[in-house]
């Protein structure tokens, strides 16, 4: 089921829109909703998209971290309470949702959106219990 789910996120790549999007066509797509990317190979992780430019990203270990986003011309970048470095995407509207490619590495791999959720990212940590 995996490789099937692989294999559909890799056709996606061309109904990828020409125009990254701006900062308010990304916030339209993705306020209030928590969406989930995959790389095509495996699960990537999950954002929580909050009011006022704030999100929430889980590399789905359990552990979340806080940070906004801000439009730096045809990027969003978000900066992370626990990263030093921004890490500044261009997003794409394709067929299955967003398409997320990551600027700071132009060779890695992009990211498709798999899902979203209206709820809250469940966030335990490692440390939960005595």
């Amino acid at each position: 089921m995996r490789s099937l789910i692989a294999a559909l996120l890799m056709l996606a790549g061309p109904a990828l829109a020409d125009e990254p999007l701006s900062a308010s066509e990304f916030d339209a797509l993705t306020r209030g909703k928590t969406l989930f990317y995959s790389d095509g190979s495996f699960d990537f992780g999950a954002e929580e998209y909050l009011p006022g430019q704030r999100v929430r990203w889980t590399f789905l270990d359990g552990e979340c971290v806080d940070g906004t986003w801000y439009e730096t011309g045809e990027l969003i970048c978000f900066v992370y309470d626990d990263f030093d470095e921004h890490q500044c995407w261009s997003f794409f509207e394709g067929s299955g949702g967003l398409i997320a490619r990551f600027e700071n590495d132009p060779a890695r791999r992009p990211l498709y959106q798999t899902r979203e959720s209206r709820e809250p990212l469940q966030c335990p940590g490692p440390k939960v219990g005595v």
